[in-house]
């Protein structure tokens, strides 16, 4: 194992995340040793931190913890306890490097271009990032007062109700503003790429 490959381990796969999903899974070193091939020692040795598990057996690790390898990586285990999505509870996740938007109820493991995303937090809208919102008929007319540049711009507008997201991705040079269906919004959320995350609650008519 090289030591690039120990760096890796060392920053994303722990002894105690090992630990902690075997003795979920009801199973002891032995067990899990068996399955993967390896002695009971080197189970012992990854669960107190004294070696790493060679990055073949990430695979075969993930497999026999019944979690994917990015939660195995990530730390965090998915619970798929949402049956019933409220899209008043999604988050949103953005890329820094490409932009890309992904959406998720509940917990997920998400992550584009290599890196681990968490979701963002949204702040209310302030003087630099100020909403404003007409209604046009059975529509949302929305727009944002801020530069869009290729530098500092709104990469997207959404609004959010119980049962969907409608998003709308802008572009630099182009104009911060957008049309939704009215379809019982209750809030908007808008991206800065150099500030992050603002949400306007939608007020009562």
């Amino acid at each position: 194992m090289t030591g690039s490959s120990v760096n890796i381990m060392n920053q994303y796969v722990t002894g105690a995340t090992i630990k902690a999903l075997r003795e979920k899974m009801n199973m002891t070193q032995q067990q899990l040793a068996d399955i993967l091939g390896v002695s009971d020692k080197s189970v012992s040795k990854w669960e107190t931190g004294r070696s790493y598990p060679d990055i073949s057996l990430l695979e075969p690790l993930a497999d026999a913890f019944a979690v994917s390898v990015s939660e195995l990586i990530s730390g965090n285990a998915v619970s798929n306890t949402n049956i019933s999505a409220n899209m008043m509870k999604a988050k949103l996740y953005v890329c820094p490097v490409c932009g890309n938007v992904i959406q998720s109820v509940g917990e997920a493991v998400v992550s584009c271009h290599g890196i681990l995303l968490t979701p963002e937090e949204a702040e209310e809208e302030d003087d630099r990032h100020r909403m404003t919102v007409e209604t046009v008929e059975d529509e949302y007319y929305v727009e944002i007062d801020h530069e869009m540049t290729k530098e500092h711009y709104i990469s997207f507008i959404a609004a959010v109700s119980a049962d969907r997201i409608q998003l709308v991705r802008l572009y630099p040079e182009g104009n911060a503003q957008a049309r939704f269906k009215k379809s019982l919004v209750k809030k908007f959320y808008y991206f800065c790429n150099h500030d992050g995350l603002y949400c306007r609650k939608v007020s009562c008519r």
